[in-house]
């Protein structure tokens, strides 16, 4: 693992799986993913990980056209990392998932390195759902499966990684994943340093457990050496824990509505900031310094903000 004395804070800001009716937080119009994630940055976040959504119902979109009514008010009023989605949600086509990062041309997206049953069908029952699609979608989740096959994994790289400049969060949820981006870092499709994001706590990944975590990162460790970043998050309950353990070890960390709706036990969080702030004041408490987004663009070999589409 690369040693940079600094830590990267990412901040997911509105995912495509949690609803709007989960937490009335959750910023779903344009005008609240710019004001969230703008409040984020100023909290500490680096990097801002970003989906669209339809303002009307708060289902998940892949139309450039929102997303270009909300990136260009971040990027005027922030100098963080943009990082566009391009895993999509259920029903989306590959052409839908590259859609928004070709139109913008961002300096990061995230990139899911494997397939995997993905399951959040156990949420479908404890809800009162303000939109028939969200009930529709948890339990469709039990029969679905997120495509993220090698062909798709090989265009993206090749789209955006190499006609865009465009460098990548790897999404590794489980230990196979890592083997995944080993076998497209041999190919020469892509070049480190690899930002590896560990991703815990998914029902079809790996569990939120820290031996897990610890073989995570002995594995990531032994397959790249010094050419990749560490950042981790668990979704839900043990965030915090899992934040903390990544920075403890030198690694970078991801907070977020996307992957947490609350800031205590029982208690949602208001807005993304305050999970910003809350991981800043662990990070600060342990002397681990916060890189910029200036910082973060050296140590990830980014291009820049003003190399991209909007």
């Amino acid at each position: 693992m690369r040693k940079t004395g600094k830590a990267i804070i990412t901040c997911a800001v509105t995912g495509s799986i949690h609803t709007p009716t989960m937490s009335p937080h959750l910023p779903v119009t344009p005008d609240e993913i710019a004001e969230q994630a703008i409040d984020a940055v100023e909290a500490g976040a680096a990097i801002l990980h970003l989906h669209a959504r339809d303002p009307q119902d708060g289902r998940p979109s892949p139309d450039p056209a929102l997303y270009m009514q909300f990136l260009p008010r971040i990027k005027q009023a922030t100098d963080a990392v943009i990082n566009i989605t391009t895993g999509g949600a259920p029903g989306f086509s590959e052409d839908d998932r590259l859609a928004g990062p070709l139109a913008a041309r961002p300096e990061m997206t995230s990139l899911n390195m494997g397939s995997m049953n993905f399951g959040f069908f156990g949420l479908a029952d404890k809800f009162d759902w303000r939109h028939a699609w969200e009930r529709e979608l948890m339990e469709g989740s039990k029969r679905f499966a997120a495509n993220h096959n090698f062909a798709l994994i090989e265009r993206i790289m090749i789209e955006l990684g190499q006609g865009c400049g465009t460098r990548f969060e790897y999404e590794c949820y489980d230990i196979g994943h890592l083997y995944n981006l080993k076998h497209f870092a041999d190919a020469g499709l892509v070049k480190p340093p690899f930002l590896i994001q560990g991703i815990f706590g998914i029902l079809g990944g790996m569990g939120a457990d820290l031996e897990n975590f610890a073989l995570f990162k002995q594995t990531a460790d032994r397959l790249f050496g010094d050419d990749y970043l560490l950042s981790c998050f668990a979704v839900g309950r043990p965030q915090m824990k899992f934040l903390a353990q990544s920075a403890l070890v030198g690694g970078s960390v991801r907070v977020g509505l996307e992957d947490s709706l609350y800031i205590g036990k029982g208690e949602l969080a208001t807005s993304n900031a305050q999970q910003v702030a809350k991981i800043r004041t662990i990070l600060d408490a342990l002397d681990i310094d916060i890189a910029t987004p200036d910082e973060a663009r050296a140590m990830l070999g980014l291009k820049g903000g003003d190399q991209v589409g909007f």
